[in-house]
C-alpha cells in the first residue's frame, strides 16, 4: 500500500456490477434470455439451475452458442441464432434496467453512501454492455457518483482478463496499491488480482461454491442491521462486524 492508502484506507473502490451491486443474473439476465427465446419462437427456456450451469461460460452470446452446441446444432446455425437472440436479449434487459425491474443487493446503497461520504473514489469495472450498465447505475445509485465507468465497450475482453480493472485505475490516475476491488465471482477475483488489486468477494447464490483462493475477504452478502453478513473466508483476520463497511476496507488496507 502507498503511505496514504495504508494509513487512511483505500483511495478508491473498483466495483463489479453483475452479481455484485445487483443480483442480476437469476432474475435479470436469465429472464431476458427467456423472453428473447420466446419472441424468436424458439423452444428454449433456462430455469434457475440450468442457468447456474451456463454461467460457467462468460459472455451472453457465447453462452447461447454453448447451450446450442449441447443440443448438437450445426455451428453456422447456432452462430446466427446466438447473435440474433443475444442482441434482442440485450434490448430486453436494458429496458428492464430502465423500468426498475433490477434491484440493488441488500446493503449496497448503504456502503456506497458511506464510501462516498468519506471521500473514497468509486469506479466501475465490468464487462457488461454499456447500453444497460449506464442506465442501471443511474437509476439505482446515480451514475455521477462513479468517477470512472468501464464497460465492455472500452474493455471487450471478458474477465478473468484484467483489462477493465486496469483501465478503471488508469482513469482514476491511481496505482493498484491505492485501490481495492469488490467482486462476486472467481473470474472477477482473478481479473482484479491480475490487475494488482486487493479483492473482497461478496458471493451470490450462483457463485457461493466457487474457489476463492487468494481473495482477501469473502462474505455471503453486504450485510446490514437486519441481515448480518456471514464471513466465508477471512485470511487477514479482519473480523468484519456483520457488514462490509469502510472500517473493514481500511483495516484491509493496513494489513496489505
Amino acid at each position: 500500500m502507498s503511505a496514504v492508502a495504508g494509513r487512511e484506507g483505500p483511495l478508491a473502490i473498483v466495483l463489479d456490477v453483475d452479481g455484485t451491486l445487483v443480483d442480476s443474473e437469476r432474475d435479470g439476465h436469465r429472464v431476458a434470455f427467456n423472453r428473447a427465446f420466446q419472441e424468436a419462437d424458439l423452444p428454449y427456456r433456462w430455469d434457475v439451475e440450468l442457468y447456474g450451469e451456463l454461467l460457467e461460460v462468460t459472455g451472453g452470446e457465447r453462452r447461447i452458442d454453448a447451450y446450442l452446441r449441447r443440443r448438437e446444432m450445426a455451428a453456422e446455425e447456432r452462430a446466427e441464432i446466438a447473435r440474433r437472440v443475444h442482441a434482442r436479449k440485450t434490448e430486453i434487459f436494458t429496458e428492464m434496467a430502465r423500468q426498475g425491474e433490477i434491484q440493488p443487493r441488500a446493503g449496497v446503497g448503504e456502503l456506497l453512501d458511506e464510501l462516498e461520504g468519506a471521500g473514497v473514489r468509486l469506479a466501475i469495472a465490468t464487462t457488461g454492455g454499456a447500453a444497460w450498465v449506464h442506465p442501471l447505475l443511474d437509476r439505482l445509485f446515480g451514475a455521477e457518483r462513479f468517477e470512472a465507468i468501464v464497460t465492455r465497450a472500452e474493455a471487450p475482453e471478458l474477465k478473468p482478463d484484467p483489462s477493465a480493472h486496469r483501465l478503471a485505475l488508469a482513469r482514476l490516475g491511481l496505482p493498484p496499491s491505492a485501490a481495492q476491488a469488490i467482486e462476486d465471482s472467481r473470474n472477477g477475483l482473478r481479473a482484479a488480482k491480475s490487475a494488482g488489486l486487493a479483492c473482497v468477494v461478496v458471493v451470490n447464490d450462483y457463485t457461493v461454491d466457487q474457489d476463492f483462493a487468494g481473495a482477501d475477504l469473502v462474505l455471503d452478502g453486504f450485510g446490514g442491521p437486519e441481515d448480518a453478513a456471514t464471513v466465508l473466508s477471512d485470511p487477514h483476520g479482519l473480523e468484519p462486524p456483520g457488514r462490509l463497511d469502510l472500517d473493514t476496507l481500511r483495516r484491509l488496507a493496513r494489513v496489505l
